[in-house]
């Protein structure tokens, strides 16, 4: 790993945390309990476009690790790597493919990220019953993960421009 993939690799790891800390701090008050924006998702598909796949898998799993230990929710990461894994493997998926958007990819990744909750909260509470709360799940995914592709998309054309200017 060069240098400054690996300060991008802490920025982004730093951004992510700090995203997620003010998700928890403020939480966004919807009408459905356990619905957040994703912030923190920013970083990975960010770590997508601009450094590659294993950067984004690590970024991923290390806020997450380190996420737990700062705010002390062990069983919140149970959750957390279920949904992140699901995600991830399905962003990566479809970014091999060059045929989808930071948007499409994000909604993908946000809607699967709910999905692989949902497993987990169906195993560990041995309850099908939880799959009922899919269809909410699926929407507001859908909306998250467009938001968080849109706001992605713009740092990464930034981002882009930077490093064209700083090449010259």
């Amino acid at each position: 790993m060069k240098t400054r993939d690996i300060v991008s690799c802490g920025m982004l790891i730093g951004v992510a945390m700090l995203a997620g800390y003010i998700e928890q701090t403020f939480p966004i008050n919807m009408a459905v309990p356990g619905i957040k924006l994703g912030l923190a998702n920013s970083a990975t598909i960010i770590a997508l476009s601009v450094l590659g796949k294993k950067e984004a898998i690590l970024i991923t799993e290390l806020r997450i690790i380190l996420t737990t230990f700062m705010f002390g929710k062990l069983f919140a990461m149970i959750f957390s790597i279920t949904g992140s894994v699901l995600s991830l493997l399905v962003m990566l998926l479809l970014k091999k493919t060059n045929k989808f958007s930071n948007v499409g990819i994000s909604v993908s990744g946000a809607v699967m990220h709910n999905v692989g909750q949902i497993i987990a909260a169906a195993l560990l509470l041995h309850t099908k019953a939880i799959i009922y709360y899919l269809p909410v799940l699926f929407l507001s995914g859908i909306i998250a993960g467009i938001i968080i592709g849109i706001i992605s998309q713009i740092i990464i054309d930034r981002v882009n421009v930077f490093q064209n200017r700083s090449s010259e």
